[in-house]
Order: C-alpha cells, then sequence, then structure tokens
C-alpha cells in the first residue's frame, strides 16, 4: 500500500505542476503577444499623412522602430523592431518563466517571446 501512495502523491504533484505552472506560461505567452501586437501598432501609427497620398507610408529614418521598441520597454519585456516599407515588426526578446515545482522534475524555467506586425495603409 505505501509504494502506492507514494506513487500517487508523486503523480499528483507532477500534475499539479504542469496545471499550475502551465497556467503560468500560457498567461505569458499570451502577455508577451500582446505586447508585441501594441509595440507594432505603435510602430506603423507613425505613418505620414503626405506619405499616406504619395506612396511613403511611414516617415523615413528609424521613427517606427523607436516607438515600437519603446513600448515594449514600457511594458518591462525590452526587444527590437524591424521595418519593412509600411510594415513594422516588433519581437519581445526571450525572457524566462520560472517553474518552481516543475524545477523538481528538472525544468526550473521556460523562455517566452512573440513576434506580431502591423502595417500602415491608406484608406
Amino acid at each position: 500500500m505505501t509504494p502506492f501512495v507514494v506513487l500517487l502523491s508523486v503523480c499528483l504533484l507532477a500534475l499539479a505542476g504542469l496545471v499550475s505552472e502551465g497556467g503560468l506560461v500560457m498567461s505569458a505567452r499570451e502577455q508577451a503577444m500582446l505586447e508585441a501586437e501594441q509595440a507594432a501598432r505603435a510602430g506603423a501609427a507613425q505613418a505620414s499623412v503626405a506619405g499616406l497620398h504619395d506612396g511613403r507610408i511611414l516617415e523615413p529614418g528609424s521613427g517606427p522602430v523607436l516607438a515600437a521598441e519603446g513600448v515594449m520597454s514600457y511594458y518591462g519585456h525590452p526587444g527590437w523592431a524591424t521595418r519593412s516599407g509600411g510594415e513594422v515588426t516588433a519581437t519581445v526578446a526571450p525572457f524566462s518563466v520560472g517553474t518552481p515545482l516543475l524545477a523538481l522534475a528538472g525544468v526550473p524555467a521556460v523562455k517566452v517571446t512573440a513576434r506580431a506586425s502591423a502595417e500602415a495603409v491608406a484608406r
């Protein structure tokens, strides 16, 4: 009976770790995605009204990239942004989410990152 109880306890602890810490990791991934989306939108929002009419869409220079990177820094997960024509892509730098229960099984942390793009369009 004792080995069965020990095995059952270990299995239940592992299941609790997967459920609780899996939820933390999923929440962190969702937050990283939201931050990347907001950063890309902020970069694409640097559209020039004059540029929208003559096809340039975004102002020349690094304004859209700086705006996107500033948003990511504001949220506390810095990253980098790139610009290609009227599209701005923001990438949240990988960060670790601690998993104390899963550390017992050899998984002390999980890396989380996200990437999103937004395009400036004229309507």
